[in-house]
């Protein structure tokens, strides 16, 4: 197990492949562990970084309060232990936040993003309403309960799922709930048009709550790819590894290829729908 200490917390991190790092970002309660098709896949070509978040998995309690800029600190102390200079940041659902966050704070380090069922604020009473009950699933002491929900339903196999929710059952209650609490403010909508780096939107067709989000991101960035995965709904990185890892393999693949003369010419909002995908 490897870990790092950041102003006395121990970080829990691994490591998987060489090439051009990708820091992977997950939401409340969930784990590194989430990335484990990403870790298989993506490592064959690519520098696989995941980490937990403090009071997340095999991480260290938080004494300090879970926010998205002190998360975002971790991550560059991580880079620099791991002599990291520059990487692709890739945020799941809140997580990808957290990467806008990263992106728009040190621009030098983060050239590029890749935003999973992701969104740069909460605004619609739907979706607050399901962090208002998680906020109150961690005050009332119901760990297991709330884990078991949460890891079932990015579950994609028994095994999947016992993973998950072993990894899930190591954080702390105190940390979730600051981390959900923090995502109910956070809006960076108003941010976005200073981000140059190239973005990868990645969503599900059946995502129905999150296209809101979507389109947000896809209207405000300057520089992005929207990919609907006409199959999926919001548990992308586990349940629809496959066209992901296709996709943000391309993708990597062609931000590498292009020239800068090359990149000025492009549309870069251009919408696909991957159909195509199997």
């Amino acid at each position: 197990m490897s870990l790092i200490q950041v102003k006395g917390v121990s970080i829990h991190y691994h490591v998987e492949g060489t090439g051009m790092p990708i820091i992977f970002i997950h939401p409340p309660l969930l784990t590194s562990e989430n990335f484990k098709y990403q870790k298989e896949q993506l490592s064959e070509k690519y520098k696989v970084i995941t980490f937990d978040i403090r009071g997340h998995g095999r991480s260290g309690f938080s004494a300090e309060p879970i926010s998205y800029p002190l998360i975002v600190d971790d991550m560059k102390q991580l880079m620099d232990h791991l002599e990291v200079k520059q990487a692709y940041v890739c945020g799941y659902s809140t997580g990808g936040s957290i990467a806008l966050e990263a992106i728009i704070t040190y621009p030098d380090r983060f050239i590029g993003g890749i935003l999973v069922s992701a969104m740069s604020e909460i605004s619609d009473w739907w979706q607050k309403s399901r962090i208002f009950m998680a906020i109150a699933a961690a005050s009332m002491k119901v760990k297991g309960v709330h884990a078991r929900n949460i890891t079932k339903g990015n579950a994609d196999s028994k095994t999947m799922f016992s993973n998950l929710f072993r990894s899930a059952l190591k954080g702390e209650t105190a940390n979730w709930k600051q981390y959900y609490q923090y995502s109910l403010s956070y809006n960076c909508t108003a941010r976005l048009c200073r981000i140059m780096a190239p973005i990868l939107l990645i969503f599900g067709l059946k995502d129905k709550g999150f296209h809101r989000y979507a389109d947000i991101l896809h209207k405000q960035l300057p520089h992005n790819q929207l990919y609907m995965i006409k199959d999926a709904k919001h548990q992308i990185p586990t349940k629809n590894a496959l066209k992901m890892n296709y996709i943000v393999d391309n993708w990597l693949a062609e931000q590498e290829n292009l020239t800068q003369s090359d990149s000025k010419d492009e549309d870069n909002a251009s919408l696909l729908i991957a159909h195509d995908l199997t």
